[in-house]
């Protein structure tokens, strides 16, 4: 999966608008970033990446690049 689409599908979790997030975002700049959209976060990765994300990485995620980080290789620059 490209970057791209990992993105789109992050702005679904978030609820944010169609082409809002660009990857460079904090993620406390990001106001619908909360406990829940953590679980829909982890549910959404699992689903459709096959990763558990330990809450431990996930915890020191601060910006939307450190999420894309925490996939490796399951995602694509292109």
């Amino acid at each position: 999966m490209t970057q791209q689409e990992f993105l789109r599908e992050l702005e679904e979790v978030l609820e944010a608008d169609a082409e809002s997030i660009k990857g460079d975002e904090t993620l406390a700049d990001l106001g619908s970033w909360d406990s829940l959209a953590v679980m829909s976060f982890i549910a959404m990765v699992d689903e459709n990446y096959g990763v558990t994300l330990a809450a431990s990485k996930l915890a020191s995620a601060k910006n939307v690049e450190d999420l894309i980080a925490l996939l490796g290789d399951k995602i694509s620059n292109t």
